[in-house]
């Protein structure tokens, strides 16, 4: 982890929330989620507060609108499952633009829709404001298992190591005239992906052979030891604490 590592999610800029500590933003984000989830679904202006409050987050990162929302993207799946449950779950019925759609169904998809978005949109601020391997450290000093953490620096890079392997490999073929146009070709694609495999084993076996030749027993070194102040606590804990008066006026009412 003492390599820098930057990701596409990341938005390089200087800011009060860029500034925090990783732990500070990884506790108040999950803080932030599970108080979300906690609140009643029938409750539907506290969601909208929630919506402002990571606005305000978002305006203080200087994060931009588009770049938010086109990160939401990743959730169209969950779009699409919860836009069936009306259709699928039983129960009451009620009829919405002619379509006789299920009660339960209906507060079930704005449950997933609503609590889904604000949970990917704090993730999003989370990455578009923190370097990848400042939440490993932040993990690290959370005491998340060190094996967990370790195994998750090594999947960010080997990821970027097998993705520019497979870059090469696109490049060989098409230097050689390939072009997948049918099943004809799956063969030449199958044996392009067990090449990959046996180079990304045989890399991650050196690789292994080269730490242990370096005295690696298992545990990483910590280079940077990433404190936080009182304040910068406090700053970070605003989202989560504000997030859970609203919740529990919410329960009150």
């Amino acid at each position: 982890m003492g390599a820098g590592h930057a990701h596409k999610l990341y938005r390089p800029g200087r800011s009060a929330v860029h500034d925090l500590p990783p732990h500070c933003k990884l506790a108040a984000v999950l803080c932030f989620v599970l108080v979300v989830v906690s609140t009643p679904r029938e409750v539907v202006w506290a969601f909208g507060l929630y919506a402002l409050l990571l606005a305000a987050v978002a305006v203080a990162a200087r994060v931009p609108a588009g770049f938010l929302l086109k990160r939401l993207l990743i959730e169209v799946p969950f779009v699409a499952f919860a836009v069936l449950m009306p259709f699928v779950a039983q129960g009451e019925r009620v009829e919405v633009l002619g379509l006789q759609l299920s009660v339960s169904g209906l507060w079930g998809a704005w449950n997933v829709l609503a609590k889904g978005t604000l949970g990917v949109a704090a993730s999003v601020l989370l990455a578009s404001t923190t370097e990848l391997r400042s939440l490993l450290l932040g993990l690290q000093r959370l005491r998340m298992p060190p094996l967990l953490v370790q195994i998750a620096s090594f999947m960010i890079r080997y990821g970027d190591v097998i993705t520019d392997e497979m870059r090469r490999m696109k490049i060989a073929r098409d230097s050689r005239g390939f072009e997948a146009r049918g099943v004809r070709q799956w063969g030449v694609l199958g044996k392009s992906a067990g090449a990959l495999f046996i180079r990304s084993y045989e890399r991650g076996e050196r690789v292994h052979l080269a730490m242990l030749s370096r005295g690696y027993t298992g545990t990483m070194p910590v280079i940077d030891d990433v404190t936080a102040t009182r304040a910068q606590w406090a700053y970070a804990a605003a989202l989560p604490l504000a997030a859970l008066a609203v919740c529990l006026i919410g329960w009150t009412l």
